[in-house]
């Protein structure tokens, strides 16, 4: 048997020179790096704890096969380490493009015949209620509490107005309405300013009041009116709801009435003049909105109103059944 000398001698200078190029490539750092190829290893098992990573650079490795599902990463210092060469396209995330949604959600699509939607709070809104509308059987006239208003819940225009018919003889109208800019104060509170005119004085006044909803749910009204020649009036009103039912409540109410001066050509007195007192029973039908009811009512002078009263031959108590309706929409 002849043995190549010649050929095992080539076979061992390969084998030399290609395991010197492996030490070589280890030998140099940024060489292998570069050359490393991590697509087929299972990083699953690896503790990665208590690695300092912070001044390799990563731009040129291709981790796409990776699988990091079991490594430990929370010992790992990353904030020195530069991604900026990382091709992430393919992952789910990143900033979205300027058209991918339409500032108020309708993603092109028009509103069609009612317009764009608005919050509810910033709807503007009106609303109707008649508080009182009935009739004195004793002193054959109609009374009456009307107000309107339209806006938000932070601001509104209200118009409200109350007084009294007579049905018979002259045939007179007092009434006391007013137009005001209507804001809340806290949560249970409402402030009102604005204009009025008295048809009882005939004359015009300004007007601020507040109300709101004391303990107990005792609804609360103060109005101050100052008129053109100097008159200050005040009005001053509570009532409270007493549900029995569903339907049936109970209403009591009363009022107070004083001017800051004697004004004796419209009978006023200084001080308080007047206090009015009912009781009603309403039936509350077509969901709360309409409420027929029978009531009694009661009106007395206070101080010196009593005697102007009396030298006028005028009456100084009244008492008087009432029937009548309230309602709003």
């Amino acid at each position: 048997m002849k043995i190549h000398k010649v050929g095992l001698r080539f076979a061992g200078a390969s084998s030399l020179v290609l395991l010197a190029s492996s030490f070589a490539n280890a030998a140099d750092p940024s060489t292998a790096k570069k050359d490393m190829m991590m697509s087929g290893m299972d990083h699953s098992s690896m503790d990665m704890s208590g690695m300092d990573m912070s001044d390799m650079d990563h731009s040129g490795m291709d981790m796409s096969d990776m699988d990091h599902s079991g490594m430990d990463m929370s010992g790992m210092d990353m904030s020195y380490m530069d991604h900026s060469g990382m091709d992430m396209s393919g992952m789910q995330g990143g900033k979205a493009p300027a058209d991918a949604r339409s500032p108020d959600y309708s993603n092109g699509v028009p509103y069609g015949q009612y317009g764009k939607p608005m919050m509810m709070g910033d709807m503007p809104l009106w609303g109707v209620s008649v508080d009182d509308l009935g009739y004195q059987f004793d002193d054959d006239q109609i009374n009456y509490e009307v107000g309107a208003w339209y806006g938000v819940d932070e601001r509104r225009l209200s118009l409200r107005s109350e007084g009294s018919v007579q049905t018979k003889d002259e045939k007179e109208i007092d009434s006391l309405t007013s137009l005001s800019y209507w804001k809340p104060l806290s949560i249970f509170w409402n402030g009102e300013a604005g204009v009025a005119y008295d048809t009882k004085n005939d004359k015009p006044a300004l007007m601020a009041g507040i109300v709101g909803t004391m303990p107990y749910f005792i609804e609360t009204d103060a109005r101050a009116y100052l008129y053109s020649d100097g008159q200050v009036r005040l009005d001053l009103g509570a009532e409270y709801e007493w549900r029995l039912s569903q339907h049936w409540v109970v209403i009591p109410e009363v009022g107070l009435t004083a001017f800051s001066k004697e004004d004796s050509d419209n009978h006023i007195t200084k001080g308080f003049n007047e206090m009015e007192a009912e009781v009603r029973l309403t039936y509350e039908t077509f969901s709360r909105q309409l409420a027929p009811y029978v009531g009694v009512s009661y009106e007395t002078a206070l101080g010196s109103a009593r005697d102007q009263r009396r030298q006028h031959n005028e009456s100084v108590d009244i008492s008087s059944l009432t029937a009548g309706v309230k309602f709003w929409f």
